[in-house]
């Protein structure tokens, strides 16, 4: 069975076009499927749009947020809420091409865990929006280690065994491939069509570049450090403290053999700033394992909050 995951934020002049395109496609495909919509807080006719549709065919679920809490959000709750072995977001705007899932599908046949879409002869503006997307998308690959186009395309497709248990929060939806390859995950990808938008307007802006790059620098630290955080505090404060046991025996060799003044010198000051700062890592590796503990033993919670469904279970 296939999920197609779609978060929709104000697309209700495009949301009809997209649903005859899909049942096209799967038409076609002749595979099980649902398509889940997720609302994320349109302030549009969206949520009436989006009812109608799952009111005429059951195999199309909505999801309806009580507020607008983000793509990365939305697109957690679809996959929460899916239940194929194959899951397939994109994009309710129709700039990802249905069409295309069969080829995603086929690549997964040959053994890959994800297949990410490549917009190759993307059609969006040349300097607010495919330069910072070529420029974050060469960051991305090089602090990532997994080389891809087009981290920005949602259309993609993966196993479920690749995306269980991974949450996901701030912009972190486009980076489920690296979470998917530091897994073990065989990870690939295609080009696929990209059409000209038609109705309303992007919600992406140059500012996002930022936000990827930050959330791009707090995951790689995470997955380096999140089992045991103490590696990396503990690391850091045993340096700290090393450069202030350094700089005594330097200000007392200063003393010793060239009657240097400790109050001429700044040396003083550098060994409590090393030390001070060398224990205070310490103490926040130690919290940050007491965190983790915790992390563990509490109960799940979710980055989102529910309003209404349409054919799921609650």
């Amino acid at each position: 069975m296939l999920s197609i995951v779609i978060p929709v934020y104000n697309e209700e002049g495009s949301l009809a076009t997209l649903v005859t395109s899909i049942k096209k496609t799967m038409g076609d495909l002749g595979s099980e499927f649902e398509v889940i919509f997720v609302n994320d807080g349109s302030s549009d006719r969206s949520a009436e749009k989006l009812n109608e549709i799952a009111n005429v065919d059951q195999r199309f679920k909505v999801i309806h947020f009580v507020r607008n809490f983000g793509q990365t959000s939305a697109m957690m709750a679809g996959i929460d809420h899916s239940k194929g072995d194959i899951i397939i977001p994109m994009d309710a705007d129709l700039q990802n091409d249905p069409a295309d899932i069969p080829r995603l599908l086929e690549k997964l046949d040959e053994g890959f865990d994800v297949c990410s879409g490549w917009r190759s002869d993307r059609k969006d503006a040349a300097i607010s929006r495919n330069l910072p997307s070529k420029i974050a998308n060469k960051i991305i690959s090089f602090i990532s280690g997994v080389h891809l186009h087009d981290y920005g395309c949602s259309l993609k497709a993966y196993r479920r065994k690749v995306i269980k248990g991974v949450k996901l929060y701030g912009e972190m939806h486009r980076f489920i491939p690296i979470y998917a390859s530091w897994m073990g995950g065989k990870v690939t990808e295609i080009p696929v069509t990209h059409h000209a938008r038609i109705h309303g307007e992007s919600k992406y802006g140059i500012n996002r570049t930022f936000k990827v790059i930050v959330d791009l620098i707090f995951i790689r630290f995470m997955a380096k450090n999140f089992e045991k955080p103490i590696h990396f505090f503990g690391g850091f404060g045993l340096l700290n403290l090393s450069l202030s046991g350094i700089t005594f025996i330097w200000m007392l060799a200063l003393k010793i053999f060239w009657g240097t003044a400790f109050s001429i010198t700044p040396l003083p000051m550098l060994i409590v700033l090393f030390f001070l700062v060398g224990i205070q890592s310490i103490f926040f590796g130690l919290l940050a394992e007491i965190q983790m503990r915790t992390y563990y033993e509490s109960q799940d919670k979710s980055a989102y909050q529910i309003e209404d469904t349409q054919n799921l279970e609650q």
